[in-house]
């Protein structure tokens, strides 16, 4: 039986369409775009859309890499609004993975609430999203909700992001 509408079943994706999809997500990893384009100040969505000739944001699934090394795997409705999120986000919200690069290395346990008002960590959260503006990004439109949660994993797993990649829930 189908999950929202999702066409094929199981073992359709896991034989056929998973890894169609990470042939598209290996040739977008051939000729990716920096983040930089997703982090200048004063450049907004819309004309990060018209550099990338699209009209409208879109779902997909996005590999960020640091030199040709794969080191993050996501996914969202919105890739564009995301990945600006990423590098400008002001808390640990918007800017997840700056914020758990921040925490991995800040020797003070603290909740989140706690942590964004420290200058300290706010130093160090600030310098995480630097880091990942210098990084790069390949990515892909995915319109199928299912197959975009299920790539998420495949892809983490086929690239091994396993140092920043978790699936586990909150």
């Amino acid at each position: 039986m189908a999950i929202d509408d999702c066409p094929y079943s199981f073992q359709q994706l896991a034989a056929e369409i998973l890894p169609a999809h990470m042939d598209r997500m290996r040739q977008a990893l051939s000729s990716p775009h920096s983040m930089v384009e997703f982090g200048t100040r004063g450049i907004g969505e819309k004309t990060i859309l018209k550099r990338l000739n699209r009209r409208s944001d879109f779902s997909g699934c996005y590999v960020l890499l640091e030199a040709k090394t794969p080191l993050y795997v996501g996914i969202s409705r919105t890739i564009v609004q995301r990945l600006c999120s990423h590098v400008k986000g002001a808390d640990y919200y918007t800017a997840t993975l700056a914020y758990r690069m921040a925490v991995a290395e800040y020797p003070n346990r603290q909740t989140a609430n706690q942590a964004m008002k420290d200058a300290e960590f706010m130093r160090l959260f600030a310098e995480k999203k630097e880091y990942l503006k210098a990084l790069h990004v390949a990515f892909i439109e995915m319109t199928d909700p299912v197959e975009m949660y299920l790539f998420e994993a495949y892809c983490a797993m086929q690239l091994d992001t396993s140092v920043w990649n978790t699936f586990r829930t909150h």
